[in-house]
């Protein structure tokens, strides 16, 4: 387990009585070797919320994200949005077994936070933006070679081609009108996307399955793009 230094724990400086304190006050962490300090937007210090859309996979994304020593925590897809809003810096929409039961998945992704849609959670995305899902050539679970063609931020570092674990039995036939494509494969052309305007990306496979090669590095990607959130 690591260990935690309390010799840099951040020192609140915002009121819980303000309006709006979860988005606009400011933690200030002590410098190690000097008297500069560190100033972050209260979003930095909220957890990313994991949204269990009843998906096998959901719990080995909260998993990985702990095992990044990224906070997270899991909630069901039908807690209130307004909740949702005040209580996390992003959201990562987990698999399931089809749209009828995204609770209200598809309306977080009108609260202005950072997304990341994974299988069932790219498919709320692409809906969600005007796109459309239909079935695919290739039903479940097994290895494909995916073909990245931009990386935007949520792929960054990966090489142009890699393997990984997927199913297919629904899949994004049309693209919303914002959306980029960022990788395809044989049997998929739209194996990831993106709103960058919005900081909202989609995958079809699964990072968090150790059959994917370098899983975890999407996970950073989108804690990065998260933490950054609210910074002006």
């Amino acid at each position: 387990m690591p260990t935690h230094d309390h010799s840099s724990e951040g020192v609140y400086s915002g009121s819980p009585s303000t309006p709006g304190d979860a988005r606009t006050a400011c933690w200030q962490t002590p410098h190690k070797k000097g008297l500069s300090t560190q100033t972050y937007n209260r979003s930095q210090m909220l957890p990313v919320f994991v949204v269990n859309n009843f998906g096998q996979f959901n719990h080995l994304i909260l998993r990985m994200l702990r095992d990044l020593d990224i906070g997270a925590r899991m909630i069901a897809n039908t807690m209130p949005p307004d909740e949702v809003a005040s209580g996390c810096r992003g959201l990562v929409l987990g698999g399931g077994p089809d749209l009828s039961r995204a609770g209200n998945a598809g309306a977080y992704l009108d609260l202005g936070l950072p997304a990341l849609g994974i299988c069932l959670g790219l498919h709320i995305i692409a809906t969600r933006f005007g796109g459309t899902v239909g079935r695919g050539r290739s039903g479940g679970y097994g290895p494909v070679e995916v073909e990245i063609m931009e990386q935007d931020e949520i792929l960054k570092g990966y090489p142009p081609r890699i393997t990984v674990w997927a199913s297919h039995a629904d899949e994004v036939t049309g693209l919303p009108d914002d959306a980029v494509r960022l990788a395809e494969s044989s049997i998929c052309a739209n194996e990831a996307i993106a709103i960058p305007d919005l900081q909202i990306y989609g995958l079809q496979w699964h990072p968090e399955v150790s059959h994917t090669e370098n899983g975890r590095l999407v996970y950073e990607n989108f804690d990065r793009v998260s933490r950054e959130y609210g910074i002006s």
